[in-house]
């Protein structure tokens, strides 16, 4: 009644995430930053790929925590909402793509934000990065 218990992900498994990640983006022949974080919104993992935008690490890590704050991929909000969303949490939340919260078994453990291409493709390796943990859990 008091506690809750919750799953979260670890060290390990945001490795797992990341290799996945790093592996669709060479394959796609796109140089990424991709940020790993745990439920708290807590870097475990963050990688720039050689050749990746320098300010995308940024980015990569607001998408990752924009997406494990708000339970949802990144890139949804309303172009109405967006800004005010931003100056509401002074830059912190972003509402461009490749953001996406890690769930195993219903669960949210964590979150993956990808920058450094184009919005799709970013989602795709998020994906790919999420994919490589489903595989092994």
């Amino acid at each position: 009644m008091y506690l809750r218990q919750t799953r979260e992900l670890t060290h390990q498994g945001a490795m797992v995430v990341l290799q996945g990640a790093i592996a669709k983006a060479e394959e796609m022949g796109v140089p990424q930053c991709i940020a790993i974080v745990d439920t708290g919104g807590n870097l475990l993992a963050f990688v720039r790929m050689d050749g990746a935008k320098i300010l995308s690490q940024i980015s990569a890590t607001q998408k990752a925590v924009t997406a494990v704050s708000s339970r949802v991929p990144t890139g949804g909000v309303a172009q109405d909402v967006e800004l005010k969303l931003a100056l509401a949490t002074e830059g912190k939340l972003t509402n461009l793509k490749g953001g996406v919260p890690i769930t195993i078994d219903d669960q949210i453990v964590g979150a993956i934000g990808v920058g450094s291409g184009t919005g799709q493709q970013d989602l795709e390796v998020a994906l790919a990065g999420i994919a490589a943990l489903q595989a092994v859990v």
